[in-house]
Parts: structure tokens; C-alpha cells; sequence
């Protein structure tokens, strides 16, 4: 979607200041919230393409306000009663409601280092034809969705080189809003500089994307 959370290529966002030697948390709520959302997530109730949009369903304002935790955190609230799994007085008070029947956890210890360990692949064996091959001249389509999309604005019109075929992934345009996973072919497409950011970038130099199909159209 367009919103400010797609800051790639704009400016005015101040310098990138690298931490050296960065914690992992910065704080322990940090990872009580990392638990906590995979916790919950165990219970298949959403995917990771669902929660990325409902951070970007944060209110500009306080989505630049927040740190990284907390947006996920507050996104977090909004999808526990969306999904059923917490109604809202128990949000509210904390207390579980006694007319809720207690269920056994949906992910144990056990569980959790597997899925820490391997994660949720998106990677689809499904026979699907690709479109593009490498080494083939493609344009960035310019699209203005109203919902979750991966394809950042700042390489919309573009052209690019394909550069791999990485495979048949599933679509997170419309996993997001639970459409389907839609899978197809995803491609690591190389932008110069120059084409994305005019003659005063460094020519030679380029930006690789990770594109799915549907991003993408002949030239």
C-alpha cells in the first residue's frame, strides 16, 4: 500500500545511524513481544504477510513515532480480536473471560525451536510457468494499490534486468488479505542507479529487487 511506512528512496528521514555491537533486544518487552506474536501465530490464524499489513494499518503519525517493537506490538492488539482469539473486555482488563473454554498451547517449547530454527517457508513446489527469464529487459509496473504489496514506489516505471529466476513463491498482495497465496515466479531484478535516481547517481552502480511476477511487465 502507499503510506509512509515505504521509506525506501525517500529523503528528508535523517542518517541511518549503525549500533555497534547491536543486542538483539534492546529491551526485554521486545522479546516478550517477539515471543508473544509467535506464540500466537502458531495457531494459524494469520501469516506473515497479514501482520506486515496490519502494521502498515498503524496511523502514519504514530507508526513514525514508534520503535520497531512497539508498532509490531500495536498491530499485534488489532489482530487478536480480529482472529477470535481474544475478546475484547479480556484485552482490555487482562483477565481471562471464565466463559472461554481453555485450550492447550498451539506451541511448546519443542515447537518453538523448530520454528525459530527453520521458519515459515513462502517457497511453493508447484508448476507454474515463468513469464520473464534472465537477462530479459523488464519495467516495474506502476501500481497504486489500496492494500499490502511488496513492490516499493520508488521503482515503479522503472526498467530493470532480470538477473535470476529465484523460484515460485506465494504473492503477498493478496496473502495479506487472505485472497490466496497465489503462488508465482519471483526474480531478483537489477536497477541502475542512474535509471531510479537520475545522472547524479554513480553510474555502474545498481539496486537488486526481489520481484514476484505480477510486479512486473515486458518491455
Amino acid at each position: 500500500m502507499n503510506g509512509v511506512h515505504d521509506m525506501g528512496g525517500m529523503q528528508g528521514m535523517g542518517p541511518i545511524g549503525a549500533e555497534p555491537n547491536e543486542p538483539v533486544f534492546h529491551h526485554r518487552w521486545e522479546s516478550r513481544v517477539f515471543a508473544l506474536r509467535r506464540a500466537m501465530g502458531a495457531w494459524g490464524k494469520w501469516n506473515i504477510d497479514a501482520t506486515r499489513y496490519q502494521v502498515e494499518l498503524v496511523p502514519q503519525a504514530e507508526y513514525l513515532a514508534l520503535s520497531y517493537y512497539a508498532r509490531q506490538f500495536v498491530a499485534f492488539l488489532e489482530m487478536l480480536p480480529k482472529s477470535g482469539l481474544v475478546v475484547g473486555p479480556e484485552l482490555a482488563s487482562g483477565v481471562p473471560d471464565p466463559a472461554v473454554p481453555k485450550v492447550t498451547p498451539a506451541l511448546t517449547p519443542e515447537k518453538a525451536r523448530t520454528l525459530i530454527a527453520r521458519g515459515i517457508p513462502t517457497s511453493r513446489d508447484v508448476a507454474v510457468a515463468a513469464r520473464f527469464a534472465p537477462g530479459q529487459t523488464v519495467r516495474a509496473r506502476n501500481l497504486n494499490p489500496i492494500g499490502h504489496t511488496r513492490l516499493p514506489r520508488y521503482v515503479r516505471g522503472r526498467l530493470g534486468t532480470v538477473e535470476r529466476d529465484r523460484g515460485v513463491f506465494v504473492f503477498p498482495d493478496t496473502n495479506a488479505q487472505f485472497k490466496g497465496e497465489k503462488p508465482q515466479h519471483l526474480y531478483s531484478v537489477r536497477f541502475a542507479a542512474q535509471e531510479l535516481w537520475g545522472e547524479d547517481a554513480p553510474n555502474g552502480d545498481g539496486v537488486y529487487l526481489d520481484l514476484w511476477e505480477d510486479y512486473l511487465e515486458e518491455e
